[in-house]
């Protein structure tokens, strides 16, 4: 916001230069980028008047001058402007005068033959915007010349840009800046009372309708006739210029002044048009939200289809305004305007804010809108705006109609407890030269009275120190919410700069949190592997169980949490095929979200995806395809979990629907469920057109990091190597297909105790000479002490153990 320091010293003290001034607003938050100082910009231009004008002699469009500045002697001015001519009043910028926004220099010079001795601007030349071509001509009459023309043209000010944090709303106005000047600098407030406007007659064609009182809990619509449209007085253009607002007429001047006085948003309807719009004398002005697919040509000339999201003001239910964001062209103000609805109201700011993003326009008015604009000074804003009209447009109040469902004013302020010994907890010590110490009760106490808070001692706390409870200003009700708020704001007015910077008495080497760690380590690991990391968006289409779509998605395909990330590189991986990149070997760890009876759901999880030929090079293979089978791509899944250290049990598994029934395995660690692992269900494949072999997993990384978080994972026990020989037997037999090679050997582990120091399938077979429903399998076992050379007598016995164990549990037919 644009701050003229003109008007801000009309409503507080100001004891600061412009840039102390500055500098003390930044360190309190509210950021000044830029400084203006429009005393530069007219510096040595005065007030002159053109005594005599005679065409050039040698240029059609040049005038030779003769200007008096109240000197001993008329100034011989050479200007081209259309509109100069004699006994006017111009500014006239003397020699040796530099003009910045033109970068200008004025010096003695001959034009086309003829000495000039200064020049008569235009208000451009002075950084003045303007829609008059030429010099500009003042309207006063008998101004006093050779004078600073500064005061005249509103240039010995200067203009603060100041930007505000979101949550102080409240400082979006003049009023708003001004206390919080007044509560840095001590400086005594003036802020203007507007008196009571009198109603000439309180009966007559106006009523209100609110059909959404929540999205609309206030409005004061007021009727106002005989009223003369024309340009606003010279100081209130000034004031709008100096705040970046282009002036248009004395109206709607006004409703912008109180915007920014106040920042109260105002709008003034025509009346009779309102009327004309509402095919009737007698007016229903309402509130409520739109139908799909009513329309609205705003002010800026857009004709916009409205959508339910839209706040709309009506007359007789016939859309003129969207509510809060920017009035219809059809009721605008203009020149021929005699009577005036001027609205002051109150609107919801999530209202405002959704209407204005689906209507895809902001305005002053909805940026404080949204912000949340101060109930309790609406009338005050209303009253200032109606007397102005009153006063400069000679408008004669006849009826205002009032809809307030506010809660009582006595809930517009909020009671908040405050204790200094949790402020000085938080704040810590402050800078006192050669010694530190601690914010005192009157440092609290002066403070918060600045900020227009009312405390009121509530005894001491459990350190015998002082509490209060501090009632909060209306103003401020929206961002004073809690002890914090109150701690931040004593912080801000005290001065940060003022506490004491305190550093750790040792510095200590910083360390990775140990999930941080493990999970830096399993990412090596699956890029060891050869697997690339990937990343994808949370938000998928909608359409699967358990999914949880959200309330107002920015597109229709991300409007739902992703429940699974194995979708996600399937779709990757066919996007790169399409794309030429050949097959996609990947990892992802993110989040994912699922809908429980209980509620929401979130955990983190680890997927990846490999297929195709995982080889490097074709050559050793004749050009030939082989895709990666699945034990190779269980293989690098086991490769991972052996550099873990973890011991995970893979058991047969069909409950997905995109993996092969045959071909799935969930995954165990000591009995809880870490993941599934399996091939891409064939009918799948062909729907994405991939190869044949494109096997997928997904690992719970919490029931993943719970595991590796094991003291004996972390801290492996050191195992010494045996010096001394093994001695391998071999064992052959026919067992049913169903029973799976991890069962039988659980049971040879078992059966052989300590002695068995390895066990590998090395031959399955089927076929002929083998029962039917049955395979022939065959392991090798590996005994060995690390104490000694085992003898046959020793070997033997375990190995018979581990036969009898076999026939036992699965009735294998034994062929060794």
């Amino acid at each position: 916001m644009r701050i003229s320091l003109n008007w801000l010293r009309e409503l507080v003290e100001i004891k600061l230069s412009p840039e102390e001034l500055a500098e003390t607003l930044t360190m309190a938050g509210f950021e000044v980028e830029d400084i203006e100082d429009r005393r530069t910009w007219a510096n040595g231009v005065v007030v002159g008047k053109v005594l005599e004008r005679q065409p050039h002699p040698n240029a059609d469009k040049l005038s030779v001058c003769q200007v008096d500045i109240g000197a001993d002697e008329t100034l011989n001015i050479v200007c081209g402007a259309a509109n100069v001519k004699a006994d006017i009043y111009v500014p006239v910028a003397t020699t040796g005068t530099y003009l910045p926004n033109i970068d200008l220099k004025i010096k003695p010079a001959k034009l086309r033959g003829v000495p000039s001795q200064g020049m008569i601007c235009s208000l451009k030349e002075l950084g003045l915007p303007t829609d008059v071509d030429g010099i500009h001509i003042f309207t006063q009459e008998n101004l006093p010349l050779g004078s600073d023309v500064r005061p005249l043209l509103g240039l010995d000010d200067v203009i603060l840009d100041l930007t505000a944090t979101a949550n102080r709303a409240d400082a979006l106005s003049m009023v708003g800046v001004a206390r919080e000047v007044a509560a840095l600098t001590d400086g005594k407030l003036s802020i203007p009372e507007p008196g009571e406007v009198s109603i000439t007659k309180n009966a007559g064609n106006l009523t209100l309708k609110i059909a959404d009182t929540q999205a609309c809990p206030a409005y004061i619509g007021t009727v106002i006739e005989q009223v003369k449209i024309a340009p606003s007085p010279e100081w209130l253009q000034q004031r709008l210029r100096a705040a970046g607002v282009r002036p248009i007429s004395n109206v709607v001047d006004i409703t912008n002044y109180v915007l920014l006085e106040w920042g109260q948003p105002l709008h003034a309807f025509d009346c009779d048009r309102l009327k004309s719009v509402a095919s009737s004398k007698n007016l229903t002005i309402g509130v409520r939200f739109a139908s799909a697919g009513e329309s609205l040509k705003t002010l800026d000339e857009q004709t916009r289809t409205l959508s339910t999201q839209n706040l709309l003001i009506t007359a007789n239910d016939r859309p003129v305004a969207l509510a809060g964001v920017m009035g219809g062209e059809e009721t605008e103000v203009h020149e021929g305007t005699q009577s005036l609805v001027l609205e002051a109201a109150l609107f919801d700011s999530v209202a405002i804010r959704r209407s204005s993003r689906s209507a895809g326009l902001r305005s002053e008015a909805s940026g404080r809108y949204e912000r949340g604009v101060n109930r309790a000074e609406l009338e005050i804003a209303n009253r200032r705006a109606l007397s102005l009209i009153s006063e400069l447009a000679s408008g004669i109040l006849v009826q205002q109609e009032i809809a307030d469902t506010r809660p009582d004013p006595s809930t517009w302020s909020r009671s908040i407890a405050l204790r200094l010994d949790r402020v000085n907890q938080i704040l810590g010590p402050i800078d006192l030269g050669e010694d530190t110490g601690e914010l005192q009760e009157q440092d609290i106490e002066r403070i918060l009275t600045a900020l227009g808070c009312q405390l009121t001692p509530s005894g001491e706390d459990s350190n015998h120190q002082p509490t209060w409870s501090v009632s909060v200003p209306p103003y401020r009700y929206r961002d004073l919410e809690r002890e914090i708020d109150l701690i931040e704001e004593i912080a801000r007015l005290y001065g940060y700069n003022r506490f004491c910077d305190t550093l750790p008495e040792k510095s200590e080497g910083g360390y990775l949190p140990l999930d941080e760690e493990l999970i830096r380590k399993l990412r090596a690991f699956l890029r060891a592997e050869g697997l690339t990391e990937l990343i994808h968006y949370s938000l998928v289409k909608p359409g699967e169980d358990r999914q949880i779509v959200l309330s107002n998605p920015l597109f229709a395909e991300y409007s739902a949490l992703r429940n699974d990330l194995i979708s996600g590189l399937i779709d990757a991986f066919q996007y790169n095929l399409e794309q030429g990149n050949g097959s996609l070997n990947g990892f992802e760890i993110g989040q994912i979200f699922w809908r429980e009876e209980d509620g929401l759901q979130e955990t983190e999880a680890l997927a990846g995806i490999v297929g195709g030929d995982i080889s490097v090079g074709k050559w050793s293979k004749s050009g030939r395809e082989e895709p990666i089978t699945w034990f190779e791509a269980k293989g690098i899944l086991e490769s991972v979990f052996r550099q873990l250290a973890l011991e995970v049990e893979f058991q047969p598994d069909c409950r997905d629907h995109r993996l092969h029934p045959g071909r799935t395995a969930s995954l165990w660690i000591r009995g809880n469920r870490l993941g599934i692992f399996g091939q891409l269900h064939p009918q799948l494949r062909r729907e994405k057109g991939l190869p044949d072999s494109v096997y997928v997993f997904q690992l719970d990384l919490d029931v993943l990091l719970e595991s590796l978080g094991q003291d004996e994972v972390l801290i492996p026990a050191f195992q010494p190597y045996s010096t001394y020989p093994a001695s391998d037997r071999d064992i052959a037999f026919f067992a049913p297909v169903k029973i799976s090679v991890s069962e039988i050997q659980k049971v040879i582990t078992k059966a052989s105790k300590d002695l068995l120091e390895s066990v590998e399938l090395f031959d399955e077979y089927r076929g002929e000479n083998v029962p039917e429903g049955q395979r022939s399998l065959a392991f090798r076992l590996v005994y060995r002490a690390s104490d000694r050379t085992l003898t046959e007598a020793e070997v033997e016995p375990v190995h018979n153990k581990v036969r009898e164990a076999l026939v036992e549990k699965f009735g294998v037919n034994l062929r060794s």
